[in-house]
């Protein structure tokens, strides 16, 4: 890690001498700062949830943070936001804004052509787990599912199981198409995942990675909220399926940023 850091900061410095950079927005990357420029850090882990550990993952990122003029928070201020304690925490002598969630994507009205979009990441084994546990589930299903296996191949290759519409991969713009035209998207609660669909105000069911703090207190922070039904990769059954619709769903609150005033530091 510390090696990657001073890498960056190499990289940086050199790029500030060749192309007369005036500021820098570091979107979590640790090494990319330099102490002559306005620099900026963007993260929603104010707090690092590491289990046991946690106290001392927030320490180190804070320290790291606390180089920067200023952090940016891409979430909601206020009790109606995404990340709760993770991107909430007081830092002393640290101007926090927040910033809105952050999304690639666009929303588009238009009519549901999937049921369910079963939309797969993160690390192996559990990605390879869970897309056993849930083709086998959704081949039950009755209605029409989209299966995104996120899996990186020399090509998206699709093809058809079942009721299934099976892809190992999509492009973004594809993904924005699919994720507008399913009705509910069964996904892991990774913080980009969860922004992106609050950005397409989407009904979801989130299964976290097993052993990712993070993504299992995002979880069962927005279940409780009423927001997003979740469970255990090793609890899911398709009925569960059903509680979706006595949730809210997922949305970005309308928060509107100045980014006149935003951009003021620079």
């Amino acid at each position: 890690m510390m090696k990657a850091i001073k890498a960056e900061k190499k990289m940086v410095a050199t790029i500030i001498e060749s192309h007369n950079i005036n500021g820098i927005i570091s979107d979590n990357r640790l090494g990319v700062y330099n102490k002559n420029l306005p620099c900026v850090f963007i993260t929603h882990q104010l707090q690092v949830l590491s289990g046991n550990t946690t106290w001392l993952s927030t320490k180190l990122h804070q320290k790291i943070i606390k180089r920067f003029q200023e952090c940016w928070v891409p979430d909601n201020l206020g009790d109606a936001n995404l990340s709760g304690k993770l991107g909430h925490t007081h830092m002393y002598e640290m101007p926090i804004k927040f910033i809105g969630p952050l999304s690639r994507f666009t929303k588009s009205d238009v009519p549901a052509t999937y049921d369910v979009m079963v939309l797969l990441s993160g690390p192996e084994p559990q990605r390879s787990l869970l897309e056993e546990k849930l083709m086998s589930e959704f081949l039950k299903f009755k209605g029409k599912v989209i299966f995104v296996r996120g899996v990186v191949e020399n090509d998206c290759h699709s093809y058809k199981k079942g009721n299934l519409s099976v892809y190992n991969y999509m492009t973004s713009s594809q993904l924005e198409t699919a994720i507008n035209e399913s009705a509910l998207v069964v996904s892991r609660s990774g913080y980009t995942t969860i922004m992106d669909l609050a950005k397409l105000n989407k009904k979801a069911f989130f299964i976290p990675t097993p052993g990712q703090f993070e993504q299992e207190y995002l979880a069962k922070r927005l279940t409780n909220l009423g927001y997003v039904p979740s469970c255990t990769q090793d609890e899911f059954t398709i009925e569960m399926l059903e509680t979706a619709s006595t949730y809210k769903g997922l949305s970005v609150m309308d928060y509107e940023v100045n980014y006149n005033k935003l951009f003021g530091l620079f």
